[in-house]
């Protein structure tokens, strides 16, 4: 008869160091003796029961791989194979690597299965305490505290750094699901609608190739760098009034996307004052196209008078204005080309006019009434009936 396996380990001293080491055996029978690197004999046992519990749970390997690991070599490794050109934009390696400094300051030499949701979360409340340096010729300048749309830039980060660890076995979970911000951010990612009569405005104070650009975003949803400054004139099909794109933020993104007649129209326009080249937007001063229309843009919203909200905005207009035509959810997230439906809601968003021709629908007396007194009576530009007395 086989002799049974034991199933708790044991903690015991080795003469040749002053840790406490532990043995146990795997599920598959093998015994394993490893130390645990404290002196105190009852977080000795504490680690003891810590490998006995991943080994219940069928992670010890990713326990143990994890351990071998500190924060600091992680953080390099992803910044080399999941961030750099091309899995990410060069503006988005470059935020990355931002981020990645403050959080190996914390955490570098830290072992990365040690990195606790608490942990995380002090991390955040002293960043949003600490101000910001910028270096000059005569030292280092201090301004205001750090912007706590930075510091979620930065849990952003470690939340997709800890999230590739767990894809690769390294971490049984990310912490980083536990945390909750400390403060809250006013107007993040909050689209800005814009209306018709803004548009026109805008419009009026633009020099011709930004007011193109205004027209063709809010007829057509593209990403404005991604999609639309990169475009040549080859993915153009003025006959079939489609545009092709090849390349995107998502693989939805790839597709041939319909344009309406003054997409079209803007389209000619372009095409008029682009010259020769092969870009559709050339860049006046490089061999390329343009790269950012940043600047001009502030200006003209300036001169007419409207508050600054981002060019990428107008993606959200688009969404908006299907919606508020009667599109429904199911093709406006098809025309925007996105993956997650999910996403639609931070695009689209229901004008504050709709809600009052909805609000004028209430039927005060409705729970009084009989039913034989219920009837159906149409509405005058309205959403069809509504109970009448």
């Amino acid at each position: 008869m086989a002799r049974p396996l034991e199933q708790d380990g044991a903690v015991y001293r080795r003469q040749d160091t002053n840790f406490w080491w532990m043995r146990y055996r795997d599920r598959t029978g093998i015994l394993r003796k490893e130390s645990t690197g404290v002196r105190d004999w009852q977080a000795a046992q504490k680690k003891l029961r810590e490998r006995l519990q991943a080994r219940d749970g069928n992670i010890l390997d990713i326990v143990r791989k994890g351990e071998a690991l500190n924060f600091g070599q992680w953080a390099d490794f992803f910044l080399e194979n999941y961030s750099k050109p091309p899995i990410r934009e060069p503006k988005t390696h470059a935020a990355n690597l931002r981020a990645t400094l403050h959080l190996k300051r914390a955490f570098a030499a830290r072992r990365l299965f040690d990195v606790t949701a608490d942990d995380i979360e002090l991390f955040l409340r002293e960043r949003l305490c600490q101000r910001v340096r910028t270096k000059t010729t005569n030292g280092y300048n201090e301004r205001g505290t750090v912007k706590p749309a930075t510091v979620h830039q930065e849990l952003r980060v470690l939340r997709r750094m800890l999230n590739v660890a767990v894809r690769k076995k390294l971490l049984p979970s990310n912490p980083c699901s536990s945390v909750e911000f400390p403060v809250a951010i006013k107007r993040l990612f909050k689209p800005h609608y814009v209306t018709w009569s803004e548009q026109q405005r805008i419009e009026r104070h633009s020099p011709p190739h930004l007011r193109n650009i205004v027209r063709i975003l809010t007829e057509t949803g593209l990403r404005i760098n991604k999609e639309l400054l990169s475009m040549r004139k080859d993915q153009l099909d003025i006959a079939n009034a489609t545009v092709w794109i090849p390349d995107s933020k998502t693989e939805n993104g790839v597709a041939e996307v319909p344009l309406t007649p003054i997409a079209v129209d803007a389209f000619h326009r372009q095409l008029s004052t682009a010259g020769p080249g092969d870009w559709l937007f050339p860049s006046p001063r490089t061999i390329g196209h343009l790269r950012s229309v940043k600047k001009v843009w502030r200006t003209a919203l300036r001169k007419a008078q409207v508050s600054y909200f981002r060019i990428y905005d107008l993606r959200s207009t688009y969404a908006t204005r299907l919606s508020a035509g009667g599109v429904a959810d199911e093709w406006v997230v098809q025309l925007l080309r996105q993956g997650n439906s999910d996403v639609f809601k931070k695009y689209s968003q229901m004008k504050l006019a709709m809600k009052r021709e909805a609000l004028e629908k209430l039927n005060r007396r409705a729970n009084e009434m009989l039913v034989s007194q219920a009837q159906s009576a149409s509405v005058d530009g309205g959403f069809g009936t509504v109970l009448v007395q």
